[in-house]
């Protein structure tokens, strides 16, 4: 195991526990890539978030070429092997095969391994055409349920650009938090949109006196505009529904100037945590966090506006969340657009007369699309370069 590299035996490990205990990518990522130098740690989240979101084509060629049952160990060498020979750039095959090979050891698998990885070299492979939902999955890598829903929903053609889309690695994006002052020379390179920095490049986020003082927080430019589609306005009465973990609740604060009553909403103790510590470090000091159940929030004091960003399936973040597509049920989607429909209801009860209330969903999915008002966006990973986002606005 000594030839191989610090990044590679991470991301083996990584791989293991997601597929094998149902670890997150990016928790399991974080904890077994601490100590890691940045180069290393960026090729073990390549690696792994490759592996994850190929997960589908990569065992359709592993059935195409082993005969019998693969160790796990060995299954996730061998994916790993395949997604650096397939998928990619800049890493040389002898490397990929002889570290794939490595990793496999010390038990006889490593032969398999050694023999598929250097077919596959020869010869290549031929993926199914995406012609069809079936094919589309396969080549994509995308449980095919859900290729089929995208079928229906948005036409073949919009399908597979999406499908391609949520292979590609998500831009990097930070807010910047008006409500911290900052000179502009300080910010990482990168191209400015309202609050919105899309970066240039890679940069060390965890290690930022920026990120420390609370100037600068990760946020997609589509998260970004569900905030100002709400439009809070200094010194108003604003409700946050489902506000954990605290980005949007944050970016309102930020809007209203710190000035005005912020009132956010989250069920479990754990994620209010979580949402209190974001509102301190990003000096949201106008946000209230109450821990209660949205489906069932009532008040005697209505509010101006209301913001509704419920649970969802998530299917509009895959970029980022690449184990998400293999998680994600069509029961579950039924389960979630119920409860949507539930706290929906409490929003619109906590609203004054003449308020505006907002309802986002981070997800690609017409059935959890809740027809609020008249004036609505949808962002498209494809089409936007961003998450996937329904956002729909409301002045009863």
């Amino acid at each position: 195991m000594s030839a191989v590299s610090p990044a590679r035996a991470t991301a083996l490990r990584v791989v293991r526990r997601v597929f094998e205990q149902g670890a997150y990518a990016d928790r399991a990522l974080r904890a077994e890539a601490e100590g890691l130098d940045p180069r290393e740690r960026a090729l073990a989240k390549r690696l792994v978030f490759g592996v994850v979101q190929r997960h589908g084509t990569l065992e359709w060629i592993v059935s195409r070429h082993a005969k019998g049952r693969l160790q796990p160990e060995v299954r996730a060498a061998l994916w790993l092997g395949l997604e650096q020979l397939l998928f990619l750039d800049g890493i040389a095959d002898h490397a990929a095969i002889s570290e794939s090979v490595e990793l496999a050891k010390p038990g006889p698998g490593h032969k398999v391994v050694n023999a598929i990885l250097r077919r596959v070299q020869r010869e290549g492979i031929e993926l199914p055409a995406d012609t069809d939902p079936q094919g589309a999955a396969i080549r994509h890598s995308h449980p095919e349920w859900l290729v089929r829903r995208w079928w229906d929903e948005l036409g073949a053609d919009e399908t597979r650009a999406l499908l391609a889309a949520n292979n590609e690695p998500a831009e990097l994006v930070l807010r910047i938090n008006t409500l911290v002052p900052v000179d502009a020379s300080q910010l990482p390179p990168g191209r400015r949109e309202d609050d919105a920095l899309v970066l240039d490049g890679p940069f060390d986020l965890a290690g930022s006196p920026l990120f420390a003082a609370g100037a600068i927080t990760p946020q997609s430019r589509a998260a970004q505009r569900v905030a100002r589609f709400l439009g809070p306005r200094p010194g108003e009465r604003v409700l946050d529904l489902c506000a954990a973990p605290g980005g949007k609740t944050a970016h309102l604060a930020a809007l209203m100037g710190g000035e005005g009553d912020l009132v956010a909403v989250e069920q479990h103790t754990g994620r209010a945590g979580v949402l209190q510590r974001t509102c301190e470090r990003l000096h949201a000091r106008n946000v209230t966090v109450v821990v209660a159940d949205a489906s069932r929030f009532q008040t005697d004091r209505p509010f101006d506006r209301v913001l509704l960003d419920p649970p969802c399936s998530g299917l509009g973040t895959l970029r980022s969340h690449p184990d998400l597509r293999w998680r994600v049920t069509e029961a579950a989607i039924t389960q979630l657009a119920a409860l949507q429909d539930r706290m929906l209801q409490a929003a619109r009860g906590a609203l004054k007369p003449g308020g505006t209330l907002v309802y986002s969903t981070c997800t690609i999915s017409r059935e959890e699309e809740r027809l609020v008002g008249d004036e609505r966006f949808q962002t498209l990973p494809h089409r936007d370069g961003t998450d996937g986002f329904y956002v729909a606005r409301e002045t009863p």
